[in-house]
C-alpha cells in the first residue's frame, strides 16, 4: 500500500517522536537530577537539553507542530544558549518554507539529513521476508537492562568514538516507560539488540546494533519481526524508524515494506551573538 506522506502524517510521527523523546529527558532527570535535563514545548515543538554534547539536544517538530513566532524562535534559543548548548531544529520537509528564510536570517545552516522510513502495520501485512530465519529474538526484561545497553554499545563502539555516550544513552532508553528492549541470542547469549517505543500507535524502531562476531546471520531481520509483531499486538497501526540517506540500513527497511516518507533536515546555530533581528 502507497504511503501519502501528508502534514496529518508528519504530526503523528513527529508527535510521537518529540514526546518519547522528552520522556527519556523525564527519565534523565529522574535518575540523574544534577545533569540539569531538561525539555520545553514552543510552538508544538519539544526541545530538549540532555547535556551541551548529547545527540539528543535540539527540537523535534519545529514548524509541524505549530508555527512559531519570532518571540518563541528566541525563547527556543534562550533556552539552548543559556544551559551553553548549540541550538539544532531537526525538520520535516512539510512545514511553511517561509520558515526556513527566518532559520537562515537568524544564522542556521543545514548540517545533516535523515529519512524518515514508515511501515502501515495490520497482522496480515507484516513483511514475509522476516519470518522463519534468523536468530531466536525476544523482549528482555527488565533485569536486563545493563547487558542489554553493554551488547547495544558494543556494537556501535566501532561506528562512533562516543562509545560512552552510547552506552550512557542506551541505559536511560531501557528504563523509560515506553521502552521495550528487544534482544537477539546466539547459542543463549545476547548479541544483538533493538528498542521498540510506542506513543499514540505510533511503533518508533531504534537502538539497532550487532557485536562484529555476530552479523550477518538474521539479527537485525529477527529482532525486526519481533518488535513489529508486538506493536500490531500493541495496538499500533504504524511503524517509524530513521535512516541516514541511501544507507544499508535504509536499504534494509525497504526491503521489508517501509516507505521513505520525507527527508528531514537538521538546522544548526552555536552559541554567540546572531544576526540582529528586524524591529
Amino acid at each position: 500500500m502507497t504511503l501519502f506522506a501528508d502534514r496529518a502524517l508528519a504530526r503523528r510521527l513527529e508527535g510521537a517522536e518529540g514526546r518519547t523523546n522528552a520522556e527519556f529527558v523525564e527519565t534523565r532527570r529522574a535518575v540523574d537530577p544534577a545533569r540539569g535535563s531538561e525539555w520545553m514545548s514552543v510552538a508544538g515543538a519539544y526541545a530538549m537539553f540532555d547535556g551541551a554534547d548529547s545527540a539528543l539536544t535540539q527540537t523535534f517538530g519545529m514548524g509541524v507542530l505549530g508555527d512559531p513566532s519570532e518571540d518563541d524562535l528566541d525563547a527556543v534559543e534562550h533556552f539552548f544558549e543559556k544551559r551553553g548548548a548549540p541550538v539544532f531544529h531537526e525538520m520535516s520537509p512539510l512545514i511553511d518554507f517561509e520558515l526556513l528564510d527566518r532559520l537562515a536570517a537568524r544564522g542556521y545552516r543545514p548540517m545533516e539529513l535523515s529519512n524518515v522510513l514508515c511501515l502501515r502495520l495490520k497482522a496480515k501485512n507484516l513483511p514475509r521476508q522476516l519470518a522463519g530465519e534468523g536468530l531466536p529474538a525476544r523482549a528482555a526484561d527488565k533485569a536486563e537492562a545493563e547487558a542489554w545497553a553493554r551488547v547495544g554499545a558494543t556494537g556501535w563502539a566501532e561506528f562512533s568514538e562516543y562509545a560512552d555516550q552510547v552506552l550512557d544513552l542506551l541505559r536511560i532508553s531501557a528504563r523509560m516507560p515506553c521502552a521495550m528492549p528487544f534482544v537477539a541470542e546466539l547459542d543463549g547469549r545476547p548479541v544483538a539488540t533493538a528498542m521498540l517505543q510506542i506513543q499514540d500507535r505510533v511503533a518508533l524502531l531504534a537502538g539497532a546494533s550487532t557485536i562484529p562476531e555476530a552479523r550477518r546471520r538474521g539479527a537485525q531481520r529477527a529482532l525486526l519481526a519481533a518488535r513489529l509483531a508486538r506493536a500490531v499486538d500493541e495496538g499500533c497501526d504504524l511503524a517509524m524508524l530513521c535512516a541516514t540517506p541511501g544507507s544499508v540500513s535504509q536499504r534494509n527497511a525497504q526491503r521489508y515494506g517501509f516507505q521513505v516518507a520525507y527527508t528531514r533536515i537538521k538546522w544548526g546555530r552555536w552559541p554567540g551573538p546572531g544576526p540582529a533581528r528586524a524591529v
